[in-house]
C-alpha cells in the first residue's frame, strides 16, 4: 500500500450559508489523501497504472468551482465521491479550508476533513469479519 497527496490546491467558489458568499464567492483550499496499491507504477514507470494527480486535481476544482452547496461537510463528501470513483483508491481522506469564512473574529483558518473507504474495501472488510466469525 502507499499514499498519494495533493495538498493546497485551491479555487474560487460560491459555498456557503449566506447570500453574499454565493454571490461575491472565496477561495477554497483542499488537501486530499488517497490510500492505494503503488506498487504496480513502481515497478512500471508508467502514469497508467497510477492516479494521474493532475487529472484528479482538474476533477477537484470543477467540484470546488460548481454547484454550491451550503456546508463544507457537504463540499467534503463530494470531494471524497471524486477521489475514491478509481477502483485503485482503497480509502480518500479530504479536508477542505475555508480560510476567509465569515466569523467575526480573527482566526486562521476553519476546515472540515472526512474520511471514507471505497465500497470495495468496505465489502472486502465485512466479508473478512464474518469468515472470522464462522471459525471456531
Amino acid at each position: 500500500m502507499g499514499q498519494i497527496t495533493l495538498t493546497g490546491l485551491r479555487a474560487h467558489g460560491r459555498h456557503g450559508v449566506y447570500d453574499f458568499e454565493r454571490e461575491q464567492g472565496q477561495d477554497f483550499v483542499v488537501d486530499v489523501r488517497l490510500d492505494l496499491d503503488l506498487s504496480r507504477a513502481a515497478a512500471t514507470d508508467d502514469v497508467a497504472d497510477t492516479v494521474h494527480y493532475g487529472e484528479l486535481a482538474t476533477a477537484l476544482v470543477a467540484v470546488l468551482t460548481g454547484e454550491p452547496v451550503n456546508l463544507l461537510e457537504r463540499l467534503a463528501d463530494r470531494l471524497l465521491d471524486v477521489c475514491l470513483a478509481d477502483p485503485r483508491v482503497s480509502a480518500a481522506e479530504v479536508t477542505v479550508h475555508k480560510p476567509q469564512a465569515p466569523i467575526p473574529h480573527e482566526f486562521a483558518d476553519v476546515a472540515v476533513t472526512l474520511r471514507r473507504e471505497s465500497r470495495e474495501s468496505r465489502e472486502d472488510g465485512e466479508r473478512g469479519r464474518g469468515s472470522e466469525r464462522g471459525r471456531g
